[in-house]
């Protein structure tokens, strides 16, 4: 089943959605409810749907606003180019290789498919991330990959924009991306449940074919299997002494070629050129559908804030 949100003569609605039509699910009928139950109760609820709405005449929302989101870094080639971009540093960590690392992302910051991105205050070197996130339809703690699986109930296309001069200047404290982050991540166009994606495994990895477009020229591109963790790894490791809940998102971090600050960190040159107003940035996942956002400019100037006071006593 592919589970969307949407909205409806001003209301925010559940529906399944069938090719290029939506079928509205009843009122009182919510996307987590749906994921949460088994496939049965899907059908029954499938059949209780509406007539047929047009996916053109609708907006796209988020397919659902998530409690918490955490981004991974799943994708080794990613890695190396962008941390040679974002850090100046050469080659992959080794930490890396040790274990599944994840920053948390900002979950207010989500916006639809279709939805326009202004480009945040102070941001020169805007770009995008592909990736595919799954979501969690019930609650868990100390899983095994095994038991993560369970609590999988599907996946969406992420893009996770982000400020690259903005997130430069802050990764030089040690902390990870903030500011340059947490002004828009795109989630949708919809949910497809687990049990629809079962065949598109190899190697008890999901594998499906990934691809971004910039202005309908395509700039990137790879496979959910060349993954160096499962998703049923990375929410069991998610899951460690913590809760993953349901309507999480786990991401699987950006693909090998899914962001421009790859090509600029190995290159040196920034080419292809940062994402400017009026780009349109298209992406696909085979099995899942299609996103589509227009970069917009900015409000303009930020509202400066003062740099740090001293402590008293301190040298000048």
């Amino acid at each position: 089943m592919r589970i969307v949100a949407f909205e409806l003569t001003g209301a925010e609605r559940a529906g399944i959605l069938d090719d290029q039509v939506i079928r509205p699910l009843p009122a009182d009928t919510g996307v987590l409810e749906l994921l949460a139950s088994s496939p049965a109760v899907r059908a029954a609820a499938a059949a209780t749907a509406g007539p047929a709405v047009p996916v053109a005449d609708v907006r796209l929302l988020p397919p659902l606003r998530p409690p918490s989101m955490r981004d991974f870094l799943a994708f080794e080639e990613h890695v190396e180019g962008a941390a040679r971009a974002v850090e100046g540093k050469d080659g992959v960590p080794q930490a890396w290789y040790e274990q599944p690392a994840f920053c948390f992302m900002n979950p207010h910051a989500v916006i639809g498919a279709h939805d326009e991105v202004p480009i945040p205050d102070g941001c020169t070197l805007m770009d995008y991330e592909l990736e595919v996130a799954a979501v969690i339809g019930r609650d868990g703690r100390d899983l095994t990959p095994d038991g993560a699986r369970h609590v999988i109930a599907g996946y969406t296309i992420l893009n996770d924009w982000s400020a690259r001069d903005l997130q430069a200047r802050e990764m030089r404290l040690g902390m990870g991306p903030a500011k340059g982050k947490d002004f828009a991540s795109t989630l949708g166009p919809c949910i497809v449940t687990a049990d629809e994606l079962a065949a598109c495994r190899r190697d008890g990895l999901l594998d499906l074919k990934m691809t971004v477009w910039v202005n309908s020229v395509r700039t990137g591109g790879d496979r959910t299997a060349n993954m160096a963790w499962s998703f049923e790894e990375l929410v069991a490791y998610a899951s460690r002494a913590a809760w993953v809940r349901a309507g999480d998102v786990i991401a699987s971090g950006t693909c090998a070629s899914g962001a421009l600050a790859e090509a600029w960190g190995r290159t040196g040159k920034h080419e292809p050129p940062p994402l400017v107003p009026g780009d349109v940035v298209t992406m696909t996942v085979e099995g899942i559908g299609t996103i589509e956002n227009k970069v917009v400019p900015g409000r303009g100037e930020a509202c400066p804030i003062p740099r740090a006071r001293r402590r008293i006593g301190s040298p000048e």
